[in-house]
């Protein structure tokens, strides 16, 4: 395990999984300096181990933040549409894959040797699904940047505690917690996830043995969350 101390710069900590990420981050001893990049700050954010920098920059925009990349160890990114079916294709692929790539790219230049992507299960380049294909568009572009390292996290079902997006995601929530042991061997990949599970795990994987390029599903989430650290 990794004892230096981190910097670690996120992109979408206002999110879901991406705050639950932080919440964790926040906790670690081993992390110098947390920065965090958005489209609003986010309030109430303290730590008595990382010194925290919010910056509220234009997500499309890579001159408005690469700047602020140098000198940081890890990107965690977690920018996405909450609600892909409510938005139109040109502007979803704007924020899920456009701007990820951009904010890729950046960071490789930078000087950034670990990179943190939370996708999608069943992301293919190939897939019929345009969701699904734009997220294995992405995933394959970062790859082609050839980071030291770079995991590639695809939940199925991200559990959250509310309901936030209408009557679709409250059926969803109520199911899928009965579905999941019906998912074994090669399905227990489709397995839903806690938010606050994925987000934790996001953030503990940073000190976890890695592979180059880790694509990391359910039972890797589990595997990082047992991980006994000494940063608690």
């Amino acid at each position: 395990m990794e004892n230096k101390p981190l910097s670690v710069v996120m992109l979408g900590a206002s999110g879901a999984v991406g705050g639950q990420a932080l919440g964790a981050l926040l906790e670690m001893s081993n992390i110098a300096k947390i920065t965090l990049l958005g489209r609003r700050t986010i309030p109430g954010i303290t730590s008595e181990y990382a010194a925290i920098e919010q910056h509220v920059v234009d997500i499309h925009q890579v001159d408005s933040y690469s700047r602020l990349l140098n000198g940081h160890d890890v990107a965690i990114c977690t920018l996405g549409v909450g609600e892909p079916s409510k938005m139109n294709r040109e502007d979803f692929v704007k924020i899920d894959k456009t701007a990820v790539a951009d904010f890729g790219q950046a960071c490789k230049q930078a000087g950034i040797e670990h990179f943190e992507l939370l996708s999608s299960v069943g992301a293919d380049a190939a897939s019929s699904s345009f969701y699904l294909r734009t997220k294995g568009e992405l995933n394959n572009y970062l790859k082609g940047l050839i980071f030291k390292r770079l995991s590639i996290f695809q939940p199925s079902m991200i559990l959250t505690p509310t309901n936030r997006y209408g009557i679709t995601q409250a059926i969803v929530l109520k199911l899928w917690p009965m579905i999941n042991p019906m998912l074994i061997a090669g399905m227990s990949k489709y397995k839903g996830v806690k938010v606050e599970d994925l987000g934790r795990a996001m953030a503990l994987n940073v000190f976890h043995p890695y592979q180059k390029v880790e694509e990391l599903h359910y039972a890797d989430f589990q595997k990082i969350l047992r991980m006994r650290s000494a940063l608690y």
